[in-house]
């Protein structure tokens, strides 16, 4: 039993597949059109509860908890496999709950996670809908469009990068609001646009504690090296798995049965950004990360361009995606304006 327990309309299950045991949320007919819901990094499925509801009720809605987040199972994640041990997941369950060709819904590591899905499956998805998706050149350590490394040793990107405070208070299950990088303060400083707060807040932040906090799953093991900031990606973990050293998801521009896209995002989002506070570059150009060694040699990664780069590219070889970009908002559209959200989101779906 949830608790709090799930807004009414909403039920949760365990389910069986040929990987592992995946905890979803569900809403609509079991034989309706189904839209699978993937949460972000230090999330899981309840942050998409108020949108699952909104739903027309000819839509099922499956919300997932990937493994290690939430009551998935804490299995653990091979970095070297880029996004692959999440999207694999996400097929076992498609597979397990008989589905065709859902509409995907990826909001920021999940954005990654659906790309990677419809690599693999292009003709087992209906539409994608990428919200304040992460770069298809992962997290961290390239340098312009292509996705070219800042360093060979993909430098500044991967599990050595996670803030360390925060690292210790998720695995300290803090709930209080005392210290900047406890869960509440960093969820409430970058997941939304400030003043903002959502009245689950509560929820929100016993969500992110769920996350298995380990060198298995997040944010994962580094490796000491010379180039600054000193650390490069290990080869476990889900923040590992985000590095450019394995995640490359530029494929998506050339697949040749095109999916419908919407890329949906904030104005003012400070996690996925051409200049994010998440990135060690910036980090280093504020004065933030001792040593930075200028903007030439580690610049910030451009995400937000390289994701606009990479859709231009499918659409020159035949696909199709639509931007909409909400103002005045952070890093979670459905959450911080739902009704903005919907209406792209709902207008989307009845053009696919």
């Amino acid at each position: 039993m949830l608790n709090p327990p799930l807004l009414d309309g909403l039920e949760a299950s365990i389910v069986q597949t040929a990987r592992l045991r995946t905890h979803i949320i569900t809403r609509g007919p079991a034989d309706g059109e189904p839209i699978i819901f993937v949460h972000g990094n230090l999330s899981a499925a309840r942050f998409w509860e108020e949108t699952m509801l909104a739903l027309p009720s000819r839509y099922r809605a499956i919300a997932i908890d990937m493994r290690g987040y939430g009551r998935s199972e804490a299995a653990p994640v091979d970095a070297t496999r880029g996004m692959r041990d999440f999207s694999d997941d996400l097929f076992a369950l498609v597979e397990a709950l008989e589905l065709d060709r859902p509409h995907l819904v990826g909001w920021s590591l999940g954005g990654c996670v659906v790309l990677q899905y419809a690599i693999d499956h292009p003709d087992r998805v209906a539409s994608l809908t990428l919200s304040a998706t992460g770069s298809p050149y992962g997290f961290g350590g390239t340098r312009d469009l292509e996705g070219t490394p800042t360093t060979p040793d993909y430098a500044g990107s991967g599990g050595g990068v996670a803030n360390p405070e925060l690292a210790r208070r998720v695995a300290a299950g803090d709930r209080s609001d005392e210290n900047p990088f406890s869960p509440r303060n960093v969820m409430n400083a970058m997941y939304f646009k400030p003043p903002f707060r959502s009245p689950r807040e509560d929820v929100f932040v016993d969500e992110i504690l769920t996350t298995v906090h380990d060198e298995q799953n997040w944010p994962g093991d580094a490796v000491p090296v010379s180039n600054w900031p000193g650390v490069a990606p290990g080869v476990r973990g889900v923040n590992n798995a985000l590095s450019p050293k394995y995640c490359n998801l530029s494929a998506f521009a050339e697949l040749t049965r095109p999916v419908p896209v919407l890329w949906i995002r904030g104005d003012s989002d400070l996690i996925v950004s051409d200049s994010s506070m998440s990135d060690i570059g910036t980090l280093g150009g504020l004065g933030l990360v001792p040593g930075w060694p200028g903007a030439d040699a580690f610049p910030s990664q451009p995400m937000v361009s390289q994701t606009r780069a990479v859709l231009d590219r499918y659409v020159t070889n035949g696909g199709r995606y639509q931007e909409v970009v909400l103002a005045e908002c952070g890093h979670s559209p459905h959450i911080e304006q739902p009704e903005a959200f919907r209406e792209a989101f709902f207008t989307f779906l009845e053009q696919v």
